[in-house]
């Protein structure tokens, strides 16, 4: 009776540690479909495509003009690049740094600006 009890709770075991392997595969793909699965472990911030990520330096009023060049260069869309930088300028506004920010604005003003002008030649 005892040895049935037994190898009826290790089968129930391997079930359950079976059924969990099943259900974490299906529901975490490994390549990044743009949606979080229901139930995943994955967390909120998980960087799923790292190629595709601009780095956002703004410690010296130099960095920060390098990461406008760089935003200014790269072929993202007008909103990406916008939103890059208001990263940047809320990061820096919370630590305090007030020249930092006001490159940062002055860029989003530039790049608000040059799309303006872009959409009026096209219209």
């Amino acid at each position: 009776m005892q040895v049935k009890l037994k190898l009826y709770l290790k089968l129930i075991e391997t079930k359950r540690r079976d059924t969990k392997k099943l259900s974490r595969k299906k529901r975490d793909p490994k390549v990044g479909t743009g949606k979080k699965p229901k139930g995943s472990d994955r967390r909120l911030y998980t960087d799923e495509n790292p190629k595709d990520t601009v780095s956002i330096k703004f410690a010296t009023p130099a960095d920060a003009r390098a990461t406008v060049a760089k935003v200014k260069k790269i072929n993202k869309p007008y909103a990406r690049k916008i939103q890059i930088l208001t990263v940047g300028e809320q990061r820096a506004k919370v630590m305090g740094k007030t020249e930092v920010v006001a490159i940062f604005k002055k860029a989003k003003e530039s790049l608000k600006k040059a799309h303006e002008r872009k959409k009026k030649k096209k219209v």
